[in-house]
Formats: structure tokens, sequence, C-alpha cells
């Protein structure tokens, strides 16, 4: 009886020295070496399995002696029709003499084949992941599991290995995540952020803290890196730093339709069109304000109602431009400045509804007389959510759910949650509570049953960012493009919000110029204030996206003319002008340009608005240019 270990090396061995096989039957010697690589991890039931299994795959004796075991460039055709590399096959044989065993010459192959497919980190599917923050020894284990096509499967066994390798938190006191401002977050994380002992402490104090939330230590230290440390930034700034890298790493490499992906895209570079502001005072860089309310939210206190724009920004006309409030350090400071240095207005929508999303507003609209549009939105998740309740348990303190992103939690992992909590009939332990509460907020999961944790649903998505149930439903568009376009969204009933103030200005309709449309959050937002547009000329480069606001404009009787374009480079300044005359000026422009080189985690293409997507925030400036230039020739004329 031979050891599990040693039925590989012995089927190897049988299979060469067997004369019934090397010579009159060299199709079953192939068979047999390939059924033996398939079998190689099997789970064996017994030797007589494996001795019957071999018998089945050899014929009966010959009648003559058999030939002697074959020449090199038998072996060479026969590992050839095995699937071999030709180079690997015949760098096996230089190595080790074209007379070696045949079982020297296939290990030597199979270590080449493995070192090759460990060598191939520059590939796109391991840099991809690598960019994550998965150890490269995890991305590669993966890749030989499911294949390298299958990137979803890849996503779900890497996300479970660190899911299952995630240290254990020590019990702390529950804090409820809704009442509590971001230090209480920070402390509820670690109670010893704020115990420096050393230049390096607080860095690590807050590198543990996030690795506990189920951050990999790269991200965690990306972070760290582009916000800094100290008191200015707590680790709910940090964790909601690195959720906006995820939101720009959303697959689109491997996800998007072949015939949607433009290969040979246009990237223009535009220069800045001012001087840099030189003071000492300027020079500092934008703080983010605690709480994030702007100028002021309704169901908070501290409403501003006066501000003063520079005087270049008070022409015509309006302009609204979005963006991740958690941009490396100086992107709002450039934006700001290139933006006639109107101040951005940073806002939490968590103050507004029941999900939290961190922007930057940049606009000259009026900030008095605000109103929030109606019916109102569900400011927690019972109220979004009410059939959650009855499975709710009283240890989640959860009332608002985190960002919205483009990726959802994992099978896998809702199953380990179950797991988790299936055994105790009443109340889990601290352990068991602070790992299922820190993965419920990390992948914004609600209860739907007991013991069972789900992702959101795209329509519930839809619900929590104010736009029309099944918004982005159909035509076309799968649930992996619906939470790629639904996570970079606007939050409509914020923007409208803000835009609000445009209803008593145009009464009898509005002409809008939007930029980066997405799913249309702005022309939502005035539809639902009730804002007639009678032109909106919109730039979308996805055609799914495009579709998703045409739909929207003929489902809600839309008197006025939509006209569509695919990419914001295309729009020339001849053609604004033209379409400025044609339409009488535009009284808004409205956008957002992508937000995938400001993210700090994306450490492949991070670099800020000159990245080859984030700059495109300059086409929004050249753009808006044209349009003020254009108005004060039309209103001179």
């Amino acid at each position: 009886v031979y050891s599990k270990e040693r039925r590989r090396s012995l089927t190897l061995t049988t299979s060469v020295s067997s004369p019934y096989c090397c010579c009159n039957h060299g199709i079953a010697f192939c068979e047999l070496i390939m059924f033996m690589q398939a079998q190689d991890s099997a789970d064996w039931n017994s030797d007589d399995d494996l001795d019957l299994q071999i018998d089945n795959y050899q014929s009966s004796p010959p009648s003559s002696p058999p030939p002697a075991v074959p020449s090199s460039d038998e072996l060479f055709a026969t590992l050839v029709d095995m699937g071999f590399s030709p180079e690997n096959i015949a760098r096996a044989i230089d190595e080790h003499g074209p007379n070696a065993d045949t079982v020297v010459i296939i290990d030597a192959i199979s270590k080449y084949t493995v070192n090759c497919e460990a060598s191939s980190s520059k590939s796109k599917t391991i840099d991809h992941f690598l960019a994550m923050g998965f150890e490269e020894e995890k991305v590669i284990k993966a890749i030989h599991e499911h294949g390298e096509d299958n990137i979803e499967e890849i996503a779900n066994a890497l996300i479970s290995s660190a899911a299952d390798a995630s240290p254990v938190i020590k019990e702390e006191e529950d804090i409820e995540w809704s009442e509590s401002d971001d230090e209480k977050y920070a402390n509820f994380l670690s109670s010893d952020d704020e115990k420096v002992s050393d230049s390096s402490s607080e860095n690590g104090n807050q590198l543990r803290s996030l690795m506990n939330m189920g951050f990999s230590e790269l991200e965690a230290s990306l972070a760290i890196q582009r916000c800094g440390t100290g008191e200015d930034v707590s680790i709910a700034d940090l964790a909601d730093f690195i959720c906006a890298a995820q939101i720009a790493r959303e697959f689109d490499e491997f996800h998007a339709d072949p015939e949607e992906q433009k290969p040979n895209v246009k990237k223009r570079r535009i220069e800045p069109r001012r001087e840099p502001r030189s003071s000492a005072a300027d020079d500092e860089p934008l703080r983010l304000p605690n709480p994030m309310i702007g100028f002021g939210v309704p169901n908070e206190p501290g409403l501003i109602a006066q501000r003063s724009l520079p005087a270049m920004a008070r022409m015509p006309p309006f302009f609204y431009y979005e963006n991740v409030a958690l941009a490396p350090k100086g992107v709002w400071d450039t934006i700001s400045s290139h933006l006639y240095d109107v101040p951005p207005e940073f806002v939490d929508s968590k103050y507004i509804c029941a999900a939290a999303r961190k922007r930057g507003y940049v606009h000259n609209l009026p900030i008095s007389g605000r109103y929030q549009v109606q019916p109102p939105p569900k400011y927690t998740i019972s109220e979004a959510f009410p059939l959650t309740k009855k499975w709710w348990p009283e240890w989640d303190k959860r009332t608002k759910l985190n960002c919205i992103l483009t990726v959802n939690a994992s099978a896998q992992l809702t199953n380990r949650i179950r797991l988790a909590l299936e055994p105790y009939s009443g109340e889990p332990p601290e352990s068991k509570k602070k790992y299922v509460i820190e993965q419920c907020k990390k992948w914004n999961l609600v209860w739907v049953g007991k013991n069972k944790a789900a992702p959101l649903e795209p329509d519930e998505m839809e619900t929590l960012l104010g736009f029309p149930r099944n918004h982005t439903r159909g035509g076309g568009m799968s649930r992996t493009e619906r939470l790629k376009s639904l996570g970079n969204s606007f939050q409509v009933d914020t923007v409208a919000y803000h835009l609000s103030v445009l209803k008593p200005l145009f009464p009898y309709g509005i002409n809008v110029l939007s930029l980066f449309t997405g799913i249309g959050g702005g022309e939502v937002a005035l539809h639902r204030l009730q804002i007639p547009m009678k032109t909106v000329v919109s730039v979308e480069i996805s055609a799914g996206n495009r579709n998703i606001l045409k739909d929207f404009w003929e489902q809600t009787n839309q008197k006025g003319t939509l006209i569509e374009f695919a990419d914001v480079q295309d729009l020339s300044n001849e053609k604004i002008v033209e379409l400025m005359k044609q339409f009488g000026g535009f009284d808004l422009v409205i956008g957002g340009s992508p937000c995938n080189n400001l993210a700090g985690g994306n450490r492949v293409s991070r670099s800020g608005l000159e990245g080859d997507q984030s700059c495109l925030f300059y086409e929004y400036c050249r753009i808006l240019d044209v349009v003020r230039e254009t108005t004060k020739t039309m209103r001179r004329s």
C-alpha cells in the first residue's frame, strides 16, 4: 500500500515503465498522464480506487516484445500533444539530456510552468488585484484556482481570504454609528489613536485601526500617506478615503462592454489659466469641516444664509461642479483656483438622507432660500427599508449606511456572517458582534432574515440616492453596470437642496449644459424640484447611461429638448457657440468630472488632476469659459 503523497510518482513511474503504454498505445500514454495531472489533487477514497482507474487506462498485453522507451523526438511530440509549451519541453530536454527519465522531464516542465505563472505579475489581472492591496501570493493562487478570465470568482476568493485573516478586535464599548460624529467613530475603532508616544505611534495606531476594520495594510498605509495624520484626520476620514479609492476601482477593464471601450481615447491636457496663489495662507491646504454640512442642511443647526463670491464668479451662467471630498492634498485648491476662486462647499449626505456621501461642490448659486425637495428623503435605515426592522439585531446600532460603492459584498462573506451567528440562540459574544458590525459597515449590509445580512440591491440604492425606482433597470444594463453607474452618481436630494434656489429665478424653464451627466442626477433633481427644463445638452461617455437619461426624459413626459453627446472632448468651442445661439444660451452648467485618479488607494494611476480620467476637469473649465464669454457677447449684442 502506497501513501497518498507517493501515488503521483508511483503512477508516473508505472506509466513510463509499462510497455503497454509507451509503445503500442501512445494515445493511452498521453491520456494516462493527463488523467494523473487532473487527478493529482483529487481526494482518493482508497488505493483500490486508484488501481481500478489506472487499470481502466491500460490495454491488454501485446503479443510481441515492446521496443525501448521512446526517443527524444517521440517524447517531444507526445509532450506537445499533452499541451506543454515547446519552449519548456526543449528547455527540460536540454537541461536533463535526451535520455533522461520521462518523469524527470515532466517534473521539470511543471516547475517551469509554475515559475512562469508566478512571474506573470505584470499581467493585467494580477496588476489589478495588486492595486487593490491583495497579496501577490494569494492573487496568483486564486488565479490558478479559478482561471485568469474569471474575475468575479477571483475577487470573491480574495475577499474571503482577507476576511478570514482579519484580526479579532479587542472588546470595546459599542457606540451608535448614526449619532456619533467622526471623532466618536474613531474612538470606537481604537482607543489609542490620540496617545502619541513617539513620531510613529500615531501612524501605527491608525494603521492598526484601519486593518481591524478589514482594510488591507497597503490600503491603510496609502490612505495615511495621502491624507496625513493628526487631529484633523480621523479614522473615519481615512476609511472614507479608502472607500473613495474603491469607487475608482470599478472593474472597467473586466466588466465593460468591449464595443463601448475606446482604445484610442484623446487625452488633451489643458494648462492652468492662472498662476497659483502665492500667499502663505493660500498655500495651506483646504481642511474638511466637521460636521460636513456646508452652508447648512435641512436637519441640522448652523444654517448660513449669506456668502461673498469673488467678482469673477458673479457673472452668468450659474455653474455647479461636484467631486469626491477626500481627494489628495492640493486638489481642491486647484479646483477652486480654476473655478474663479470659489471655495468648495463640503457636504456629507448622511445629514440629508440615510446614506453617507462626502462630496465637495464648487458653485456660484445663491445659498439663501434653499428648501428640501418633496417628498423628503428617508433619514434612517429603518425608514428607508422598514422590512429590515423585524430582523435587525439590537446590538447593531447603525441608523445610517456608508457611501454607496460600485461593488458589492460576496456571497461567501454573507455566508460567513451567518455561520458566525448561527451557534448562538441569544446575543453572540462581543468578538463576533464586532466582526459582523465591521463587515456590515464596510459593505453596507442590511438584515433580511435571522442571521442573514445582505448587500443592497440596485433598486434599494436608487431609493437611497434619490432616483425613481427602476431608474437604471433594464434597457440592456446588467446588474454590474447598474452598481457602477449608481456608485458614481449624484445624491439627488443633496443636489436638489442646492439647486432649489433656481426655481424662483426660472419659472418658465431653464437651459442646462450637463457635462459628465452619468445617469442624470442633475436632471432628476430639477424634475423633482418642478423646474421646467427647456433644453438639456448632455455629454456622457457611457451609451448605457445615455439611454437611461433618454428613457427618463420620455417616461416623465418632458416638454423640452434633449440633445446628447458622447465625448466631452468632442464638444468643440465652435459647437458650444452654435448651440448657445440656437437655444439662447445656457443658464446652468452642471457636472462632475471622473474621480478615478483622485482616489488615494489607486496606486496604479493615482496622479490627481493630471491623470488620464480626472484631467477631464480641465475640459469642464474650458467649456465653462466658452459659455461665459459667449454669454457676455450675446448680452452685448
